[in-house]
């Protein structure tokens, strides 16, 4: 068990860059709270449920997309931008959810995903009609080749190939997901224009910012070239899972292309007009994540951050592991700012994909809040919910579907959130939800860990709380990062405070080199003293220097 030990330091944070170094909490809306019995989480759950998340100590929300939708990729398929789905409210549920937050002191960031529509959306319907509509070159219309194949060998993420016959027209349109969304043109100038309106838009309800869903897929190599093969050595299952055909091509030509940097300033430049808001870009990209990261939060006028996939996929974060993210990142992205995460609604939760006792999640989180960047977490989390166990009837999720069994889909992560052990369906809603209750995380949930002192949510409002009140945490500089054995050690500097941290991350107890001088606990494991005894198995020490 871990004791923890916290002395307060005043944040100097500005108003304007609250998200240096800022945690966000992801809500999954489907499947956080029902408020009216109808088995899908919606917006006024969430505002019932605000009190909770403000009182983990994080600094905004982020809510996955509520717009409306015909759900073939549960909301990731807009249908109208402006618009919220019925199933999850009304505009009037959305300000009052706004308000809310606001009133708790929590920032709120909507999901935009500007980079494809749904098929049902008007502007689609328009551009399919004919060649020469408003709209025709709205999407990525092409012909086929000669003998009637697609144009290029271009693939899609849900499997199969990227482009989807369409027989009004008589050509193929690019679809990087299901063939259900179809890809917007952005070398069009009207359709990065209508998206920004879309952006000012919620702008003016008062969103306070933006994750942008799969930002390195605006544009396309307008040239339509094929994608060069990957080497058997070097496929990469960090973007789609190992049994994807789509890990066999270097996605050179279909996404992440150079003109996306002037439409992501342009993206910037609107969000400026408003005071302190922000945009959180998400990249999709095996082989350039932390490069594209780094072009794309270069310097004032582009992304405020970004997050690639280093830590949401794969084997489990080492000490070793860490450092070289870390030195990669300083190579590729030297002036950018990222934002880490360990679990979110598309990957198999971290709990379990990393094995994790209680110990372990506890110094994970912890080693999380201490790392230069800022930090997402992913409903649930917090209770240490592993990924649930979802039946091949009860699947939802396409993409689970169609790789089962040897990919399983994101269902698992987004199982109902357990806010009551012996209710029914967990607290959920009084109906049974879209996806099962897991029996396990039922006996994690919420109302019994607040009953528990020594419960996993304590410790991650402890682990936040410490960030919050430690200036060098949230926003100092970072240097000397290490890896001795399990070991990681690394100092964090604010012009007030330098701070020393150090995380086993293994099951043996091992030695640790405090650098010279005094140093007093800011939060340290049980029998490590200022750390000159060593680290036992999962224990961890943070230390102030004494004076400053």
């Amino acid at each position: 068990m871990t004791t923890l030990e916290m002395t307060k330091t005043p944040a100097t944070q500005t108003h304007q860059d609250w998200w240096r170094g800022g945690i966000v909490y992801q809500i999954y809306p489907r499947s956080f709270a029902d408020s009216n019995g109808d088995g899908i989480g919606d917006l006024p759950g969430i505002t019932g449920r605000l009190p909770y998340v403000a009182s983990l100590g994080v600094d905004a929300i982020w809510i996955s997309p509520f717009f409306k939708s015909p759900m073939k990729d549960f909301g990731y398929d807009v249908s109208d931008y402006r618009d919220i789905d019925p199933i999850f409210g009304s505009l009037a549920d959305f300000d009052a959810m706004v308000s809310e937050a606001h009133r708790l002191g929590l920032k709120v960031m909507i999901d935009l995903v500007l980079s494809h529509s749904s098929d049902q959306h008007p502007w689609f319907k328009e551009s399919r009609a004919s060649h020469d509509n408003d709209k025709a070159d709205w999407y990525v219309w092409a012909d086929p080749q000669p003998d009637g194949t697609p144009p290029n060998n271009w693939l899609s993420i849900f499997g199969g190939s990227a482009w989807q016959w369409d027989s009004t027209r008589q050509q193929y349109y690019l679809h990087n997901f299901l063939a259900s969304q179809p890809d917007f043109n952005f070398h069009n100038v009207a359709v990065q224009d209508a998206l920004l309106d879309v952006a000012r838009f919620w702008l003016d309800r008062g969103v306070d910012g933006f994750r942008l869903d799969t930002i390195n897929f605006y544009f396309h190599d307008a040239r339509l070239r094929s994608n060069p093969p990957v080497p058997k050595d070097q496929r990469n299952s960090s973007i789609a899972p190992s049994v994807n055909p789509y890990n066999h091509q270097d996605h050179v030509y279909s996404k992440s292309q150079p003109e996306n940097i002037a439409f992501l300033k342009r993206l910037r430049a609107l969000t400026d007009e408003y005071e302190a808001r922000t945009c959180l870009g998400e990249v999709g990209d095996a082989q350039r994540g932390l490069e594209i990261l780094g072009q794309y939060t270069a310097g004032d006028d582009l992304m405020h951050m970004c997050y690639a996939f280093e830590f949401l996929t794969g084997p489990r974060a080492t000490a070793p592991f860490v450092v070289e993210v870390f030195e990669a990142l300083a190579k590729a992205a030297p002036d950018g700012w990222p934002c880490w995460a360990f679990s979110n609604h598309d990957v198999e939760r971290h709990q379990s994909r990393w094995n994790l006792t209680d110990d372990a999640a506890r110094t994970y989180v912890m080693m999380m809040m201490a790392l230069r960047g800022s930090a997402c977490l992913y409903q649930g989390e917090e209770l240490g919910l592993g990924e649930a166990d979802v039946a091949f009837e009860d699947l939802q999720d396409p993409y689970g579907i169609e790789f089962w069994p040897k990919f399983k889909g994101r269902d698992g992560c987004r199982t109902p959130m357990v806010w009551e052990t012996q209710s029914e369906f967990a607290g959920f809603g009084s109906a049974k939800p879209w996806l099962p209750v897991s029996p396990q995380h039922a006996q994690q949930a919420v109302d019994r860990q607040e009953a528990d002192p020594n419960a996993l949510l304590h410790f991650y409002r402890a682990a936040i709380a410490c960030r919050q009140s430690t200036e060098a945490l949230r926003s100092g500089e970072q240097s000397g990062l290490n890896a001795k054995g399990d070991v990681l050690t690394f100092t964090r500097q604010s012009p007030s405070e330098t701070v020393f941290c150090a995380f086993n991350l293994g099951d043996q107890d091992a030695r640790l080199e405090v650098p010279s001088g005094t140093w007093e606990p800011v939060k340290t494991a049980a029998g490590s003293v200022n750390g000159q005894d060593g680290l036992g198995p999962w224990q961890f020490a943070i230390l102030r220097k004494a004076g400053g």
